[in-house]
This record gives structure tokens, C-alpha cells and sequence, in this order.
């Protein structure tokens, strides 16, 4: 009953979006094909349900073939590979909007595990990749929520890459371990509801006081920890 209440919903949903946010799309619509490479969608593999690929909508922020330039999938805070009109695209997450094309034909859904590269998929445990493809990708999720400030955090890492890897990323994969056993149409509203807080709060911890049973990590400390180690092993 719930997948069947969850798609019944993200039909609605992501179709009453798709027709009343169309007085934004036009505005960014424009604004890209003025600026950077003149490109307005692009559509990447992810991992998605069962373990398949699938292609998902994004406006275009960043130069093309990105992923395989600096820092890959790790996107940093002043990343040289972002295009100016993606800054704002990015960190207004207006850039995610055309992922209700996704929801709409059904390979997305509104809350979910965020769609992942293979190479991010591939840093999850063992555990975390069979609890991920048990549902559909969500435009946003508990890991969207946690790690809304993502980019800030690996800017401040000696090497983000390496931190990304090996700190968030395992992270995340709890994070999604947590949802598939509490997932729920009411958890569901829940994280929609902290997805808009998060925007005009993204600060906001309240995340941790509606779930208290949320996996919580000191990323500071990680950091801390992290960039001495690197010092230390750059030294020798």
C-alpha cells in the first residue's frame, strides 16, 4: 500500500509542479542558452531502483564532461568547473527541477536516496547498496538534508576527494540505511517539509529533533582529524 500511495502521490505531485513552476523554467531556460556553453539540460546515468540506470534531468551548471575534470563527482565550494549562471542554479537547488520529468514518468519519486554516479554508489557498504536500490531515487531525501551544505564541508578538506570517499559517502550510505527502515508516507512529509525549512534555514537542525533516531556525525572533527592526518603523511 505504501509504493502504491507514494506513486499515486509523486503523479500529482510532480505534475501540478511541472505546470505551476513553468513561470521559472522560461527565466533559466533563457539565462543558459545566453550564457556558459548555450546548453540548458543534461542527462546523466545513476543508479536507480534494482540496481539499473537511468537517465536523470538536471539544467546544465557546470562545463560538460565535468566528471572527468578536478575533483569528478566532489563538487567544492568555488569550483572552477561551475558556470556562473550554475552558481545560483546550485545554490538555490533550482538546478533539480527538471528532475520532475523523472518523477512524472516514474524512475524518480519525490523523497528517496538521491541518484548517484556509480563511483559514489560504489563507496557505500555492502549493506547500504541493497537497502538504496530498494527504492526509487528521491529529489530529495535524508542524505539531501543532512549534507545540504556538502560542498562547504569537502572545500575545507586538504583532500576532498579522499574525505568525500572515505567519510561522507560511507555516511550517506547510514543515512539511507536509516530511511529504508523508517521509510513511511508520513517520514516521507516530513523530509518535504524540512527540504523547504532548508532553504530559506539552511542551517536548520531540526532535522535531528523530528528524527532522533538519526545516525549524527561531528564533520568538524572529522575534518580536523582528517586534514592533520594528511599533513602529517604529506611531510614524510
Amino acid at each position: 500500500m505504501y509504493h502504491f500511495i507514494k506513486r499515486f502521490l509523486d503523479i500529482i505531485f510532480s505534475f501540478i509542479a511541472i505546470l505551476s513552476l513553468t513561470p521559472i523554467w522560461f527565466p533559466i531556460i533563457i539565462a543558459l542558452l545566453l550564457t556558459g556553453e548555450h546548453l540548458i539540460f543534461y542527462i546523466q546515468k545513476r543508479i536507480g531502483k534494482g540496481g539499473e540506470t537511468f537517465g536523470v534531468w538536471k539544467f546544465v551548471t557546470m562545463v560538460s564532461n565535468s566528471v572527468n575534470m578536478g575533483t569528478g563527482s566532489v563538487t567544492t565550494v568555488n569550483d572552477p568547473r561551475v558556470l556562473p549562471v550554475g552558481k545560483f542554479l546550485r545554490k538555490s537547488k533550482l538546478n533539480e527541477l527538471p528532475q520532475l520529468i523523472n518523477i512524472f514518468i516514474g524512475n524518480m519519486s519525490i523523497i528517496g536516496p538521491r541518484p548517484l554516479l556509480k563511483c559514489d554508489f560504489d563507496a557505500y557498504s555492502t549493506e547500504a547498496k541493497e537497502k538504496v536500490i530498494q527504492s526509487k531515487p528521491g529529489l530529495s531525501g535524508i542524505g539531501s538534508l543532512v549534507f545540504r551544505d556538502e560542498e562547504v564541508i569537502v572545500s575545507k578538506a586538504k583532500d576532498p576527494i579522499s574525505f568525500f570517499m572515505n567519510f561522507i559517502q560511507p555516511f550517506k550510505g547510514e543515512l539511507e540505511i536509516w530511511y529504508y527502515h523508517n521509510r513511511s508516507i508520513s517520514v516521507d512529509f516530513k523530509i518535504i517539509f524540512l527540504t523547504f525549512l532548508g532553504l530559506f534555514f539552511p542551517k536548520s537542525e531540526l532535522v535531528y529533533k523530528i528524527f532522533p533516531t538519526l545516525p549524527k556525525k561531528d564533520f568538524e572533527k572529522e575534518l580536523v582529524a582528517f586534514n592533520q592526518t594528511h599533513l602529517k603523511d604529506s611531510d614524510r
